[in-house]
């Protein structure tokens, strides 16, 4: 067994593609480091993020970014409230001359797959998807099909409460390892995208990783050190979104699930891996609890009604949770 000082040096090394990553994206994206980290923490635990922001905010040019830096197969697809399960996975074609169906493989069978605005599609749309992203194939007629891997669904999602857009089902947001909430730039970051709007647009970014590098990653971030203290935190954490304190009671309608857990402690693995450490500490765990958690823990009317979001909830949950 590595000793923590080997998990150090180790960690370090196999993390020097992370800041290539970074410069490469940081030419084209001013700003929004949160979410290129966040979409790090996805890639590195074979996880999906939901991105959610008002249009404008380079959402969907972050995720075209970060993929152009993977050598791997990347398709971007646009949810529209006309779009059919078939767009996504593909259909059966039949052949008159031979009398049988041949399957034609929609744009879901890539490695990084953009889905855009993907609450402006009907339930029946975003539901195709819930195969892919649950247990990486798909089933097209009596055929299943795996996906290659690594596979990433990155979606893009407006605000619910902007016209022409459908809740998403619980089933698939569960599915979703984060959820990013993408606010405005600073003036200083808006500044410089001013200046760079004035010169000449940057050279698109060169891939510096591909899915042979992403496998050893994500083996070295699985074998970071987690003590149990940091797993009983986590435990403590999900469980106080099931068994909340007195005032919080009626303001939960539905807790963390199970996955919650899981995400929970794969990502604070991951956000250790990115800081360069072989072990995860308590704020590892703390900083990205929100991402997870957010569009799990589901609010009741009466959070509603007071306007109090999963956001404010989580807050108060960390809160009152000791810090081992």
């Amino acid at each position: 067994m590595l000793s923590i000082q080997q998990l150090n040096e180790q960690t370090q090394r196999e993390a020097a593609f992370v800041s290539d990553i970074l410069a490469e994206t940081g030419r084209v994206i001013v700003g929004q480091d949160v979410m290129i980290n966040r979409l790090l923490i996805a890639l590195l635990t074979n996880g999906h993020v939901l991105i959610e922001g008002v249009p404008g905010l380079a959402k969907t040019l972050a995720v075209r970014t970060l993929a152009a830096t993977i050598n791997a197969q990347f398709q971007r697809i646009q949810f529209t409230p006309d779009l059919l399960p078939a767009d996504l996975i593909g259909t059966q074609i039949y052949n008159p001359a031979t009398g049988q169906f041949s399957a034609r493989p929609g744009p879901i069978f890539a490695n990084i797959v953009l889905a855009d605005e993907i609450n402006r599609a009907p339930a029946k749309v975003q539901s195709a998807l819930l195969e892919a992203m649950e247990e990486r194939q798909v089933t097209l007629g009596d055929h299943t099909r795996p996906l290659d891997d690594p596979f990433m669904v990155l979606a893009t999602q407006n605000p619910i409460e902007q016209e022409g857009t459908y809740p998403l089902p619980e089933a698939q947001l569960d599915r979703f390892m984060l959820k990013v909430v993408v606010s405005y730039p600073s003036r200083a970051e808006e500044r410089e995208i001013i200046e760079r709007m004035a010169g000449e647009p940057p050279a698109a970014p060169r891939a510096v990783i591909g899915p042979r590098e992403i496998q050893r990653a994500r083996q070295a971030v699985n074998r970071l050190h987690v003590d149990d203290k940091i797993k009983d935190y986590v435990l403590d954490i999900v469980f106080a979104t099931r068994e909340p304190a007195k005032n919080l009671r009626p303001l939960i309608a539905v807790g963390a699930s199970p996955r919650a857990t899981i995400a929970l402690l794969k990502a604070a693995r991951a956000l250790a891996f990115l800081r360069r450490r072989g072990y995860v500490i308590p704020d590892d765990v703390k900083q990205i609890a929100p991402d997870v958690l957010r569009h799990r823990v589901i609010v009741s009317f009466e959070a509603e009604a007071e306007n109090i979001t999963s956001d404010q909830i989580i807050g108060q949950v960390l809160s009152r949770i000791d810090v081992p």
